[in-house]
């Protein structure tokens, strides 16, 4: 039964969700400050258990992640622009080898001539898809202005560390003002609640980011090791998009089957890369995920799929970027629901016992 009261508060939570919806741009990068204090939390209280006052460890966990993450960049910059520019100077001369090959190829075997130029290869695509695809235009420019939207994205989190300086200095009061909101009679429950929440999404973003790097480092080095060309950048991108089950390892196989297509050296170049990428993945899910990350989110990787899919479509490209935590915060509250749902009376009180026909009262004349 609705009350003023429940009414009221129903009606405070939905303008409280539509001003945060409208504010998501502005409210966006103080919740990934939030997410990156609560990973760095326990970090700042291990320096303070040795008698580092927390004014001064904060600061130095955030200069020692802001300090790695600069020296990378730094470094990695300028040799993958060397890279890529390397590549796309050779590209034009690759892909007219590569045409020549699948000619000889689809001669000797189907016995079919394919287009003399790419041209012309591009043409007969291109009216294939004007012809059974017309809306290809308008998805391409979906496509590009939600890859604008991300590049806005990425230049607004700038002040992501800023503010997470601040929340790691001040994170327990905050933990604690929290708690102080929420009403005694509910604290007990809420309390317990953010409390799984808390250490499942911190032992998840600690653990993700390592096994990501570890990944990382791991194709990088075995595509660099066959040959590869563009194999840091190739392994990187594999590795750190690792978290996306199947995604990244589909996108990395893609890449650099591609590139070894590309720069051709041989059927064995080609098997060499694909078996770098298979070995890494087994390696990645028998003991990388399962000793780092150790399932810490609890879910399964039909349920990963499902939340990205459901994050994409409601939030774009941040949904895709904060879908594991979404789904596993989600999986925390409807456990603890069905849980309460199963010990409560309503769901163990037993059906009544209904009369047999004979015992049932008699109709009124």
């Amino acid at each position: 039964m609705f009350t003023p009261r429940r009414f009221a508060l129903l009606a405070l939570a939905a303008a409280a969700f539509a001003l945060a919806w409208a504010l998501g741009s502005v409210l966006l990068p103080l919740f990934l400050a939030f997410l990156m204090a609560w990973a760095l939390d326990p970090a700042v209280d291990r320096l303070q258990s040795r008698g580092v006052p927390r004014a001064l460890a904060a600061p130095l966990v955030m200069a020692a992640v802001v300090g790695t993450v600069a020296c990378v960049l730094f470094f990695a910059v300028p040799y993958f622009a060397d890279e890529f520019s390397s590549a796309a100077q050779q590209l034009p001369s690759q892909l007219t080898d590569l045409k020549g090959r699948i000619d000889r190829l689809a001669w000797s075997i189907l016995h079919v001539k394919l287009p003399h130029t790419w041209r012309d290869l591009g043409s007969r695509l291109s009216g294939e898809l004007q012809s059974r695809a017309p809306q290809i235009v308008e998805g391409a420019a979906a496509a590009l202005f939600g890859t604008l939207n991300a590049l806005l994205v990425g230049v607004g989190a700038l002040v992501v560390p800023v503010l997470a300086l601040y929340l790691l200095l001040d994170f327990d009061r905050v933990k604690a003002g929290a708690g102080e909101l929420v009403p005694r009679r509910f604290a007990p429950a809420v309390t317990s609640v953010g409390g799984e929440i808390a250490d499942t999404l911190g032992r998840y973003l600690r653990g993700q980011t390592i096994a990501c790097v570890v990944l990382a480092t791991l194709y990088a080095a075995g595509l660099s090791a066959v040959g590869l060309r563009l194999a840091i950048p190739i392994g990187v991108l594999t590795g750190m998009l690792a978290f996306v089950p199947y995604v990244g390892f589909g996108l990395g196989l893609t890449l650099a089957v591609a590139m070894a297509l590309l720069d051709w050296h041989g059927g064995a170049h080609v098997a060499q890369t694909v078996g770098v990428l298979l070995a890494v993945q087994t390696l990645d899910g028998l003991v990388v995920t399962p000793r780092v990350v150790g399932g810490s989110v609890g879910l399964k990787p039909l349920e990963v799929i499902l939340v990205l899919m459901a994050s994409g479509t409601l939030f774009g490209f941040v949904g895709v970027l904060l879908a594991v935590p979404i789904g596993a915060v989600t999986k925390i509250v409807v456990g603890r629901a069905t849980r309460a749902y199963l010990a409560s009376a309503y769901y163990r009180e037993a059906a009544r016992p209904s009369l047999p026909p004979e015992a049932a009262p008699s109709a009124a004349p």
